[in-house]
């Protein structure tokens, strides 16, 4: 899969402090996967890279609002979530509390997120992008290939990559951009989403070799 600024995108999903701050709600089950990948130093090497290249970066979102208190089912994920606060915002056009919350972006990718360029969707209100305008906006500016990294791997990145296969986008996975739960009885999560990646994505590369593409 080859990387070309005219027509390959970086996409990370859920870059925010509840699932990659030591603070963050999820830190005791993701803490030691994004600790050992070096997801957090590796998501940055690669937002400075596109930024330096003129590759452009979308970030898709995960918030929820007090309305969806009210959903009338959920899965396990969702309702641990909703129980809390994860990803947690006080209204769609309300930023009150917004500011270093556990909905926010980490503070180190501010720089690059906030920088006026990048293209932040609507949120994904369970796990992949069927639900926010993240495809369009991929669409509307020519986007062909993918480079997928963020969190959770197992959940959200997983559901956006599958998505995009069906959506007919070309997709790597940055293995070392992402990380997963482990849970004593669900298992772990990283090491299960590795194993589909392999199926599904048309490459599954690290960090180092995603620059070494940008690069060239």
């Amino acid at each position: 899969m080859e990387f070309q600024r005219t027509d390959t995108a970086v996409v990370f999903i859920d870059p925010q402090n509840d699932v990659l701050s030591e603070n963050g709600t999820s830190w005791a089950v993701v803490g030691a996967s994004v600790t050992e990948n070096g997801t957090v130093e590796n998501m940055e090497r690669i937002f400075k890279a596109a930024k330096e290249r003129g590759y452009d970066v979308f970030i898709s979102p995960h918030y929820f609002y007090p309305t969806d208190s009210d959903w009338m089912f959920n899965g396990p994920l969702e309702a641990d979530e909703i129980r809390t606060g994860t990803f947690a915002r006080s209204g769609p056009l309300d930023l009150t509390g917004f500011r270093d919350s556990g909905a926010d972006w980490l503070d180190r990718f501010k720089p690059y997120i906030e920088d006026g360029r990048t293209i932040v969707a609507s949120p994904h209100k369970v796990f992949g992008p069927q639900t926010n305008d993240l495809v369009l906006q991929l669409r509307k500016r020519g986007i062909d290939r993918i480079v997928l990294g963020g969190m959770l791997a197992n959940m959200c990145v997983e559901s956006h990559l599958r998505e995009f296969l069906e959506q007919g986008f070309e997709v790597a996975v940055v293995r070392d951009a992402t990380a997963g739960p482990r849970h004593p009885e669900w298992g772990d999560g990283y090491e299960a989403a590795i194993v589909n990646y392999r199926y599904l994505a048309h490459a599954v590369l690290s960090t180092k070799e995603v620059l070494d593409r940008m690069l060239h």
